[in-house]
């Protein structure tokens, strides 16, 4: 149950960064609230995770499923650039949550 609360944290982190973006510094109401709820639920969620998942691969796959998430956001409903360099990066993210994920296999 605690790997299903750390990749809902890791969601939330993703809505929280875009819904940051959209507030356009904290200046609109409504993104600014779904901003400070969803890190408030993420952060929850990560403590909740962290009861049982050690506090290293907790933290890095709940950080990099928000970089990633927040990338192909950023890609997709933005308009950021994408490119081979970009694209290579958010893949070596992606690897080491696995690699993470996999070496605490046992928790």
């Amino acid at each position: 149950m605690a790997w299903i609360y750390l990749l809902i944290a890791g969601v939330l982190e993703v809505v929280w960064a875009y819904s940051m973006k959209q507030s356009e510094g904290f200046s609109r109401l409504v993104p600014s609230v779904i901003t400070l709820i969803t890190m408030i639920g993420s952060f929850g969620l990560l403590a909740i995770a962290m009861r049982t998942i050690p506090l290293g691969t907790a933290y890095v796959i709940w950080t990099g499923i928000g970089a990633v998430g927040a990338f192909i956001v950023g890609i997709t409903l933005l308009a950021e650039p994408v490119n081979a360099m970009r694209i290579v990066a958010a893949s070596l993210i992606v690897s080491g949550l696995v690699l993470m994920k996999v070496s605490s296999s046992s928790v």
